[in-house]
């Protein structure tokens, strides 16, 4: 029996204009989302890395045209952009520091070993960068200009006005903010006197010339630009503030096309994954050619094998009978810290770890104290507070504590006494960094311990009350020993509430 057929589907309706347009709301949510994905596409590890050796090729052709100079980085970030066998130094010029309205001139960041860096060659080129669509990072257009002035008027005060004046970078900095700088100039040259350094010996490396800052960036730089003659017949010493980073477009951190990033190795917190700039340097090739999927397992792998490397710890002397330095990762090797000496010394230990740990365990002998403040280095620095009566009392208990006492085992760090109560003590304290957390114990313990000229206030000696400015004035004296530290500010309000209050 035949079927009849099927009907016929129903015509399709047409689409409404709702169906076809999206709705002005959905539109913009739209836009947004691909714009933040393709924003987070080309913030990438990979374009990072390579905007990073892009800057370092600018960096190294601004070396190759002034030879002589030689490259330091101004941390954090310098140093991401220069290969490590260029590298001279580091400084620490901070932007907040050039900030408009906020101009300081640092008394924690003196910088003043490179004064002899820049005696020894004429001259010096700093190199940072700036993520924020500037040409200059204020910490070069500013920062660095008030401390060539500072420095100008402190050692040569008698010296032509023109020595004095201060110079920034024209079209960058205006001339209203170069004046309400200049203002504040007699002031800043006031702070750093008050931290008492003693001068002759800079204005005789300096051989009575002043200090000049100029700049190159990627926009205006010349390879046959000789930065206004050489060195050695210039009549200042040139300080050139290298940006090395290439000014993008609209103020947006990222550039056109190939994925450029204008400052890509600032906030390395944020996106290295533990990564570091002597690291990235040492496999740049291999980072560079591994697939962006691959690059977090490469790096971690990177990044354990130097963190598990036994590298001996180097103590560096910043008081007498204080040092510091890096937190030996085995508990064996910090107990066995020794400060060397040229009588010989008996070493006390304080190793600042990065567990928080209860502080009835951190007394390991009369001689070896470990500290857990925690790995956070604000929540550490804020912990140190708390820490730093049980670590003076410590120490003090340590330099007190009787010749016959001393121990013949390895507790004593590997030293024996030999004669004289304290006065042949040392103590090595050390912290994940050896640049922060250390540098603050270290300045309580200078303080709490010592005189200025290094005897001991345990033995007798008369401790007057603690103010800032003896504070700064003792912190002085620890950052020109070790110029590279850079103890945070709340490591240093930890050691002021500690000393003050």
């Amino acid at each position: 029996m035949a079927t009849s057929p099927s009907p016929p589907p129903p015509p399709r309706s047409l689409p409404s204009l709702a169906d076809v347009i999206f709705s002005s709301e959905q539109a913009n949510h739209n836009f947004s989302r691909i714009l933040g994905d393709l924003k987070r596409a080309n913030l990438s590890i990979t374009n990072r890395l390579r905007s990073i050796r892009h800057d370092a090729a600018f960096v190294a052709r601004v070396a190759a045209a002034r030879p002589r100079l030689p490259l330091v980085a101004n941390e954090r970030c310098g140093s991401w952009y220069i290969d490590p066998a260029l590298k001279a130094a580091s400084a620490y010029f901070k932007s907040t520091d050039g900030h408009t309205g906020q101009w300081k001139f640092s008394t924690r960041r003196v910088n003043l070993h490179l004064l002899d860096l820049i005696a020894q060659h004429n001259g010096c080129i700093i190199v940072d960068s700036t993520r924020r669509g500037k040409r200059i990072p204020d910490a070069l257009s500013k920062t660095v200009p008030i401390w060539c002035a500072v420095l100008n008027r402190a050692l040569f005060p008698s010296a032509p006005t023109a020595w004095h004046a201060l110079h920034v970078p024209p079209n960058v900095v205006s001339l209203s903010e170069q004046s309400q700088i200049e203002a504040r100039l007699p002031r800043f040259v006031a702070d750093f006197l008050a931290l008492e350094v003693d001068l002759a010996p800079l204005q005789q490396r300096l051989r009575n010339k002043p200090l000049r800052p100029l700049w190159a960036t990627q926009d205006d730089f010349n390879d046959d630009d000789d930065f206004e003659g050489s060195g050695s017949e210039l009549e200042f010493y040139p300080v050139v503030c290298c940006t090395s980073s290439r000014c993008v477009a609209g103020g947006t951190e990222v550039g056109e096309g190939a994925g450029y990033i204008q400052g890509a190795g600032d906030d390395t917190e944020n996106w290295a994954l533990g990564l570091t700039a002597p690291l990235f340097w040492a496999h740049a090739d291999a980072l560079l050619t591994t697939p962006e999927h691959e690059l977090p397992a490469l790096i971690q792998s990177l990044v354990a094998v130097h963190t598990n490397t036994g590298v001996p710890t180097e103590l560096r002397q910043v008081a007498p009978r204080l040092a510091i330095g890096v937190l030996p990762p085995e508990p064996a090797a910090r107990a066995a810290l020794t400060v060397a000496s040229a009588s010989g010394a008996t070493t006390c230990v304080v190793a600042l770890v990065p567990a928080v740990t209860d502080a009835a365990s951190w007394e390991k002998s009369p001689s070896h104290l470990e500290v857990g403040l925690g790995g956070k280095s604000k929540a550490a620095s804020r912990a140190l507070r708390a820490a730093l009566p049980q670590i003076c009392d410590f120490v003090s208990r340590f330099l007190l504590r009787p010749d016959d006492d001393d121990d013949d085992d390895d507790d004593d760090g590997g030293g024996s006494s030999l004669g004289g109560v304290a006065e042949k003590r040392a103590v090595a304290i050390v912290c994940e960094s050896g640049k922060d957390l250390s540098v603050g114990v270290a300045l309580a313990l200078y303080c709490w311990c010592f005189d200025s000229s290094g005897q001991n206030l345990l033995l007798g000696g008369d401790r007057e009350p603690f103010t800032k400015t003896k504070i700064r004035v003792r912190l002085g004296h620890i950052l020109s020993r070790l110029p590279d530290a850079n103890p945070s500010r709340a490591t240093l309000q930890s050691v002021n509430s500690f000393l003050i209050d």
